[in-house]
Order: C-alpha cells, then structure tokens, then sequence
C-alpha cells in the first residue's frame, strides 16, 4: 500500500502543474512549453531557499512570482512580438535551462535533512499519512482559488478569451493582457509543483523538469475524457477532475511498475495508457452509429 500511497502523493503534487497545463491549453488553446523550466524554476528557487533556512512560507510566494514572471515573458514574446506560441515557449524554456543552473549551483541540490513543508507540522504520527493530510489541504485551497478566479468576470473574461478571441476583443476587452495574464498563472502554477515535489523528494535537480509536460498533458487529457464522458459542464466539477488526473496518471504509473513491467518500457506503457483512453470515447461512438 506504501506504494501506491507514495504514488497518490506524486500525483497531489503534480496536481498544480495539471491545473496549470489546463489553463494554458483548454482555455486559452495555447500549447506551453515554458511548463519545463518553470516547473524546474520553482523547483531550484524552493532548494536554494531551504538551504539557505528560509520558511517554506516565505518560498512559496516567491515560487509563485518566479513561475509567473516565466509565464508572463513568454506572453509578451507571444503577443508584442507576434512569436507563435510553441516557439515563445520553447525560447523561454531554453533560457531557463540557465538560469535555473545558476539559482541552483549546481546540477543536483539535497534537501532531505532541511525542514519543509510536510515535516514541519506533524498531524499524526505517520509520516506518509501526515504529509496525505497535509498536501491534500494544500490541493484544496489552490483549487478553490482557481476556481473562484475562474467564476469571477475577471476568469469569464478569460475564458472567453480562449473561446472566442474575437468576439471578447470586439467586447472591449484587452486579450493580450489576458493571454500574458493566463499564461503568467499557469506558470506560477506550475512553478508550485516543483516547490511541493522538491520538498517531497528531498533533492531539487536541473534535469527535473525534462519531459514534465507529458505529465500535465496526460492528466488534462484524462480529466477531458471524462468530462466529455459525462458532459460535465460546471468549472468546479472540471477542476477536481483534473486533479483526479493527475492521480490517476501515477496510480497507473505505479500499477505498470507493480506487475513487473520493465522500466525501461514505462513510458510505452504511459503512452498506450493515454491513448486508451482518449480512444474509448471515438470506439463506443463508432459502434453506436
């Protein structure tokens, strides 16, 4: 059970970064590989500051500005500098290859021994079940802060922004603001991922953000499955099922490893997963027409 266990927790941690990929693809149809260095970003800017035996309190908004000062630099290359998106991402995350070696020092950083946020309160005396509590709580109030945000004219705007860029630009509403906006939360969301799985696994490292996007991408495209499954249509029930996503992603990651299947084949194995998934709701079509 510890394993599976330790395997919901990775998946509450990358809960952050599944809200974030969210954000930047399903609402504004915007493809974001600033996700990369921005997750590694939060990740190096947490070790650097528990080294240096600063609170997690104060980390986390310091995460929170570095992520979204990320995001937005590749808003404005988007949306001043007319760059396509991918290619503003991919820039972005490029350059922060180097700044996240230079906050860091170097190419692996522990942290194991210093205080964080999941040892430095002590619920219950377990301390996986104790660090469940915890991040759960964690979860919890992100998501009711994005859904909230999302419920606000501000967040309709926004929204309708990635539905109809043109009819809300028509409306008087400023879309690049928007898009530099979205895509700054996103980041900053994304950024607190790297703070919560850097604390979890005790170590911040400059290669940990390689292929992270897949993560959220994977769990955004489980939540959508399953949204358009059961036509949900309220924000709410949307977010939480992103977060059940992003737990699902690892619970099968951890599955594939329990029944013995090679490492080496775990990503094959996480990619037909995916595509599994995203092909049941086409098959039963198919067969009902």
């Amino acid at each position: 059970m510890d394993f599976y266990l330790t395997a919901l927790l990775q998946g509450l941690c990358y809960s952050a970064i599944a809200l974030g990929i969210y954000i930047s693809m399903k609402i504004f149809n915007i493809p974001d590989i600033t996700t990369d260095g921005s997750y590694t970003l939060g990740g190096a800017v947490t070790g650097i500051m528990l080294t240096h035996h600063q609170s997690t309190w104060v980390i986390l908004p310091v995460v929170i500005v570095a992520g979204a000062l990320a995001g937005a630099l590749t808003g404005l290359i988007h949306t001043k500098l007319k760059i396509n998106a991918l290619l503003a991402g991919i820039l972005v995350m490029t350059g922060l290859y180097s700044v996240n070696l230079i906050v860091l020092g170097r190419s692996n950083l522990p942290v194991s021994d210093l205080p964080s946020l999941f040892n430095g309160f002590h619920l219950i005396a377990d301390p996986n079940q104790n660090t469940l509590i915890i991040i759960s709580i964690f979860v919890i109030v992100i998501t009711f802060l994005i859904g909230y945000l999302l419920k606000t004219d501000f967040g309709i705007a926004m929204r309708a922004t990635g539905n109809s860029e043109s009819m809300i630009r028509a409306l008087g509403v400023n879309t690049d603001r928007m898009k530099i906006t979205g895509l700054a939360l996103a980041n900053a969301l994304t950024a607190l991922s790297g703070y919560l799985i850097v604390q979890f696994q005790g170590f911040a490292d400059i290669s940990m953000g390689i292929g992270i996007v897949i993560v959220g991408l994977g769990s955004v495209i489980i939540a959508e499955t399953l949204i358009n499954w059961f036509k949900i249509t309220s924000v709410w029930i949307s977010l939480v099922l992103v977060l059940a996503g992003a737990v699902i992603f690892q619970l099968v990651l951890a599955f594939t490893l329990a029944i013995g299947v090679d490492p080496n084949l775990l990503k094959l194995g996480t990619a037909a997963f995916v595509l599994l998934i995203v092909s049941l709701p086409r098959l039963s079509f198919n067969r009902a027409s």
